[in-house]
């Protein structure tokens, strides 16, 4: 069964700029766009200097192909356009690693998207003051197989089928930050065969 109330379970809260930062890098997809729209305008009234110092990471909708247009009206240091996440996040660890200290990251989008990033700017040893995220779009999430290690993208339902070892895993709530994923276990563990009723829960 699903188990609520996990500790571990990220909590998101609305983005806000945070205008003690020297460097500002965003990262967004598809609906996130509009998250790091509405800090910039917090920027443009409250700090317009910061603007020329803000990168701009995004993967926009497949069907919003303009989504990138309000952002080249606000004089930002570089707004940069990606056709898929792996895209984006390879060009995202080449922005960190040449990053110097004050920078601060903003990531909003689908919570598998802001687990990738925030896995890697751990690994760049960012802290916690210098993260933050606001979980927009699809509901789905990314499950590992506590069993073989592989992971499962974009699960939108209670069990899934590991893709690595073929047993069907319960997706729990318990989030790992350095793997980025929710844990999957053996649905039938205790009794082979015996499968609770397959349902989408994360839209």
């Amino acid at each position: 069964m699903l188990v609520t109330g996990i500790k571990s379970k990220p909590v998101y809260a609305p983005l806000r700029a945070d205008t003690g930062g020297r460097y500002h890098l965003m990262l967004g997809m598809g609906p996130g766009a509009d998250a790091l729209l509405r800090v910039l305008g917090e920027m443009r009234t409250d700090a317009p200097q910061a603007l020329a110092k803000t990168r701009v990471l995004l993967l926009p909708d497949a069907d919003a192909p303009q989504a990138a247009v309000p952002f080249d009206h606000l004089g930002l240091g570089s707004v940069s356009l990606f056709a898929d996440a792996p895209s984006l996040l390879a060009a995202y660890r080449a922005v960190l690693d040449e990053s110097l200290m004050g920078t601060r990251l903003y990531v909003a989008g689908p919570e598998s998207f802001i687990g990738l990033a925030m896995k890697i700017a751990l690994e760049f040893d960012l802290n916690k003051d210098e993260m933050r995220a606001e979980e927009m779009g699809t509901l789905a999430r990314r499950v590992y197989c506590i069993h073989c290690r592989s992971t499962a993208e974009n699960v939108r339902t209670n069990i899934v089928r590991c893709p690595g070892c073929d047993r069907w895993l319960l997706v729990r709530d318990h989030y790992s930050r350095r793997l980025a994923a929710y844990m999957g276990v053996m649905a039938d563990a205790e009794a082979p065969g015996e499968l609770p009723p397959l349902q989408e829960v994360y839209l």
